[in-house]
C-alpha cells in the first residue's frame, strides 16, 4: 500500500465529509464535533482517500469505513480497519448482505456472520459480523 494509516484530525473533516458520499448509508453526525476519538485516515500524497470510525472500548463496533474509488483494492481498508481494533477483544460490524468486497474483507481479519436483521439500514437488511 502507497500511503499511510494515522490518526483522524480536525483538518480532515472536509475531505471526510467529501468521502463520506461513497457510502449507501451515510451517518454524516459521526463526523460533527466532537470527533470520534478513534477515527482513522488513509493519506495518499498527503490527503485523506479513507477514514474508519470506530466506537467502544472493549467491543469495538466500526461505525463506518469508506476508501475512494480511485484508492481501492490497495489494502487501505484492510490497514483502517486494523488500526481501528488494534488491541480490542471484541470488535462488530454490520455490512449490506450484497456487498461481497467488504464481506470479503472483514472475514479475512476474522469476522463471522452472527446474524441477519431485516430492516437494519434505510435501505434493508444487514447481515452483522464479529470476532
Amino acid at each position: 500500500m502507497n500511503g499511510s494509516v494515522r490518526p483522524l484530525e480536525r483538518g480532515d473533516l472536509p475531505a471526510c465529509r467529501r468521502l463520506q458520499r461513497y457510502l449507501p448509508e451515510p451517518s454524516p453526525r459521526l463526523l460533527d464535533p466532537p470527533v470520534v476519538a478513534d477515527g482513522h485516515v488513509s493519506v495518499a500524497a498527503g490527503d485523506p482517500v479513507g477514514y474508519v470510525l470506530a466506537v467502544g472500548r472493549a467491543e469495538r463496533h466500526v461505525a463506518e469505513l469508506v476508501v475512494a474509488p480511485t484508492h481501492r483494492r490497495e489494502g487501505r481498508g484492510r490497514a483502517l480497519v486494523e488500526r481501528a481494533l488494534d488491541g480490542s477483544e471484541a470488535a462488530t460490524v454490520a455490512v449490506a448482505p450484497d456487498n461481497d468486497a467488504a464481506r470479503g474483507l472483514y472475514e479475512s481479519l476474522g469476522f463471522e456472520c452472527r446474524e441477519r436483521r431485516e430492516n437494519y439500514f434505510a435501505s434493508g437488511a444487514a447481515l452483522l459480523l464479529s470476532r
